[in-house]
């Protein structure tokens, strides 16, 4: 059976409101695109692209139900290696670069002494984490490997997005975009946020943990004028990051993150409130660039300020730092 075949017995087992043959045929064509601009054979990556197609299936038939907390499942399935193995005919690794390595070695020997660290990023397309682990697992694979990140809902429903989310560790919560829709459902979204920091803050009293969030709740997305603009962080979501870490009373690190994934496979140009957004894989380099820790209490402009005013200021004071640092990549 072909892919096109494979695609069209995939809207027999379909309970959503997905059009998955659209969808999945320019997915293809746009994948079989950007691996051959990236002198690599399709045919070697071919099938990768048809198991791609059997977890899907495997989604429609029994979707998987995400806990607040998910720990990637390796077996029997190895669903970590085949995001890596998805993504990394995409990327121009000679390229490709990670800027401030001997951050990463910090942060590694934060984790080994067991403190937890948490990563203050923009975020550009569904496959951050894949793309972080590639750039990462050649010079720490544990990292790469073990990493948390927080998750909204639609990589954990979406059926095309869960064969990737099922492969990483997750923190699984409704971004604030998303959250009062439908409004009847409001009320068991918070519940289930209110889970979620529960639970990151026992696995923070654990110790040894890297979590990477990031604070704008959704994707960098291009402006009216066609630049990508990296999105604002929310003060109040780095606030309750550094009181679950206050709470936990495990030595707690912030450090910002930088990175440069658009091209991979960019978002729709608006928030979309349904599931099914398109999808177009390109070829492109990725960059990540770590940057010092931050004093969450004590940073320039904060002195005299009240409590929200301290709070905004830290958003815009570690926003900027990721702003510089991601116009500093090339473009």
């Amino acid at each position: 059976m072909n892919y096109l075949e494979k695609i069209k017995k995939l809207e027999s087992f379909n309970r959503t409101s997905i059009d998955l043959t659209a969808t999945l045929r320019q997915f293809h064509s746009t994948y079989k695109e950007a691996i051959e601009s990236n002198g690599l054979k399709i045919e070697d990556f071919e099938p990768v692209f048809d198991q791609f197609l059997n977890l899907i299936e495997i989604q429609l038939k029994d979707p998987y139900s995400f806990e607040s907390f998910h720990e990637a499942l390796r077996t029997p399935i190895d669903y970590y290696q085949f995001g890596i193995d998805f993504i990394t005919p995409l990327i121009i690794l000679e390229d490709s670069k990670v800027l401030n390595l001997n951050i990463v070695d910090e942060i590694e020997q934060h984790l080994k002494n067991g403190e937890n660290v948490i990563l203050l990023a923009n975020h550009q397309i569904e496959p951050d984490p894949q793309a972080i682990s590639i750039l990462l697992e050649k010079t720490h694979p544990k990292l790469a490997e073990e990493m948390i990140f927080v998750a909204g809902h639609r990589v954990t429903t979406d059926p095309l997005s869960v064969p990737f989310s099922l492969g990483r560790n997750l923190l699984c919560i409704y971004s604030k975009k998303h959250i009062s829709t439908p409004p009847e459902k409001t009320l068991e979204k918070q519940q289930h946020n209110q889970r979620t920091m529960m639970r990151m803050k026992e696995i923070l009293m654990m110790g040894g943990k890297c979590i990477y969030v990031a604070p704008s709740g959704g994707r960098d997305r291009l402006n009216s004028e066609g630049v990508i603009e990296v999105s604002k962080f929310d003060p109040q979501s780095i606030e309750m990051f550094s009181l679950m870490a206050k709470q936990s009373k495990k030595p707690t690190h912030f450090y910002p993150l930088a990175l440069s994934t658009y091209n991979l496979l960019p978002p729709p140009h608006s928030i979309e409130k349904n599931l099914g957004e398109e999808r177009h894989a390109k070829c492109a380099p990725v960059y990540l660039m770590f940057n010092h820790e931050i004093d969450m209490e004590q940073f320039p402009g904060s002195m005299g300020l009240d409590k929200k005013e301290k709070r905004e200021k830290r958003a815009e004071y570690i926003w900027n730092i990721v702003l510089n640092d991601y116009q500093n990549f090339p473009k």
